[in-house]
């Protein structure tokens, strides 16, 4: 299988990161230890290689338009230097992928995609510029993507960055020059905690990388792979795709009605219109349970001796000490403070429906 590699490959390998196939791309599992990296995210700051995202630019004049139209939201009324998660569905309403998307300028918007899914965004919003004055790029290989998260991340980044982070709100990006290079600086992560996601050149991400390493060295800062990337978002409750999102699950079943505005027309919207109308089938839930058993995804959710449910993400929390998990269940069982039994490899766990998130950053 041909991989593709970041930019900071030789910089992973130095640090003595476990490297692994993922969704197309060769990527630090971890450095040190799974837990040492998640605990150093929640109480300092953390380093992630985010190269693999999918990163699209879309302008042109008709740009705003076109997104309304290819996407479930409304970015036509987004203000310059505001972001907004959103999503792209088939023309029956399925989900294709879940998207952030930065408005640069009037007439520029950066879609960032998950690395699985970059081709089929990529090709599915070209196919839709027919008829609109946009044009859509692909400059995934060409950039990088670093994220600082934790709650010293912004003193990390204040040392290196020309931008006044201070009035840098959340889900907001700005251009700033960072370690004396030209970035996109985001406020936006996938941690649960404050932080930044930073996106330069690929051929400066090495030297962006050791300026914010060398920057938070006595500030707590690590560097983080993808498997402390994963039981962060877990914690704060945010979906993956593939696991809490496809095309199989609608946003109503996921608890992300929210994101789908109904108030226009764009591809898809009658298929998520009638399914607004129904009764979701299921629905996605916390579950809390004791002890030191983890389920994972694909373990069964079980009341009165029948599946009503299947696990999407679990893992053994390690900020709460307790096994955590979402899980797409029957609206019989979703209620907080239900109590069903999930199947851990063959023996049965006793969890509890929790609200989510199930970790929330102190403010």
């Amino acid at each position: 299988m041909n991989l593709h590699t970041t930019a900071l490959r030789t910089v992973h390998e130095a640090l003595g990161a476990t490297l692994v196939p993922f969704a197309g791309w060769l990527m630090p599992l971890r450095y040190t230890s799974d837990i040492a990296e998640h605990q150093a995210v929640r109480n300092a700051a953390g380093l992630f290689d985010l190269s693999h995202m999918a990163q699209v630019e879309v302008s042109g004049p008709d740009s705003s338009a076109f997104l309304d139209h290819a996407l479930v939201g409304v970015y036509s009324v987004m203000r310059v230097g505001k972001a907004k998660y959103s999503m792209i569905t088939d023309s029956q309403g399925r989900v294709l992928d879940d998207l952030i998307v930065y408005r640069i300028a009037p007439q520029e918007y950066l879609v960032i995609a998950n690395a699985a899914n970059r081709e089929r965004v990529v090709d599915a919003l070209t196919l839709r510029t027919k008829g609109f004055g946009a044009q859509v790029i692909d400059h995934t290989t060409s950039r990088a993507m670093i994220a600082l998260q934790g709650p010293r991340a912004a003193e990390i980044l204040a040392a290196v960055c020309d931008a006044d982070l201070t009035g840098l709100g959340y889900y907001a990006i700005v251009s700033a020059t960072v370690a004396g290079t030209p970035a996109l600086v985001a406020r936006t992560g996938y941690t649960g905690e404050d932080g930044f996601e930073v996106i330069v050149a690929a051929a400066a991400a090495a030297n962006v990388w050791a300026a914010l390493g060398a920057a938070g060295a006595e500030r707590g800062l690590i560097p983080c792979g993808l498997a402390a990337r994963d039981t962060l978002r877990l914690e704060a409750g945010m979906p993956l795709y593939g696991h809490e999102l496809s095309e199989a699950i609608t946003p109503y079943e996921a608890g992300l009605g929210r994101v789908v505005n109904l108030d226009h027309d764009f591809v898809g919207r009658d298929s998520l219109a009638a399914a607004a109308e129904r009764p979701p089938a299921r629905l996605l839930v916390g579950l809390v349970g004791e002890g030191r058993r983890a389920a994972r995804a694909g373990s069964a959710v079980l009341a009165a001796g029948e599946t009503v449910g299947e696990v999407t993400s679990g893992v053994l929390s390690p900020t709460l000490g307790v096994p955590i998990a979402l899980a797409l269940v029957n609206p019989t069982v979703a209620e907080v403070g239900t109590e069903v039994l999930v199947d851990v490899r063959g023996r049965t766990q006793p969890m509890a429906v929790v609200s989510l998130p199930f970790y929330s950053r102190k403010p």
